[in-house]
């Protein structure tokens, strides 16, 4: 027998159904790849969709999906259907997620390595190893290396 995708019921609609209390059972439903939540309210029965699609959220393990069921609609009681359920149909594969914890990898790397840097620059500062510039002084560097670039580009322009 084909597979037929449940009818499916957004975020905000089920949190409305739970604030009225409306919600009179839930399924976590098998799905290829994950768990599918199921809600009885009436005569309907509706997959609830993933945010922005039109397609039922899939949790990737059954105690995630349990959780929200008890803790976000607020039924203790549920059925769980494993008829469907395949965890190694869909491929999970995140790219960008390596990519992402390289650059925090990185990130965290400098920091460490900027923060020595000022924390040695303040010790010798306090220890008198380190000289400080004038405000005054850091002006006239520049503005004589200023005028030296600025001389350059007029000769190479």
């Amino acid at each position: 027998m084909p597979h037929v995708p449940p009818d499916i019921i957004d975020g905000k609609a089920v949190k409305s159904l739970v604030d009225a209390q409306a919600i009179q059972g839930a399924v976590v439903l098998g799905q290829p790849g994950g768990w599918a939540v199921l809600v009885r309210y009436g005569a309907m029965e509706r997959a609830i969709s993933a945010q922005r699609a039109r397609r039922p959220r899939l949790w990737r393990n059954l105690n995630t999906a349990a959780a929200f069921v008890r803790e976000e609609l607020g039924v203790p009681r549920f059925e769980v259907d494993t008829a469907d359920y395949d965890p190694d149909a869909v491929e999970r594969k995140r790219p960008d997620q390596a990519e992402r914890l390289l650059r925090q990898r990185e990130a965290a790397e400098h920091d460490a390595w900027f923060r020595s840097e000022v924390g040695k620059t303040l010790d010798g500062i306090a220890a008198g190893t380190v000289g400080l510039v004038s405000d005054e002084d850091h002006r006239k560097r520049w503005q004589k290396k200023r005028t030296e670039m600025l001389a350059r580009a007029g000769q190479a322009g």
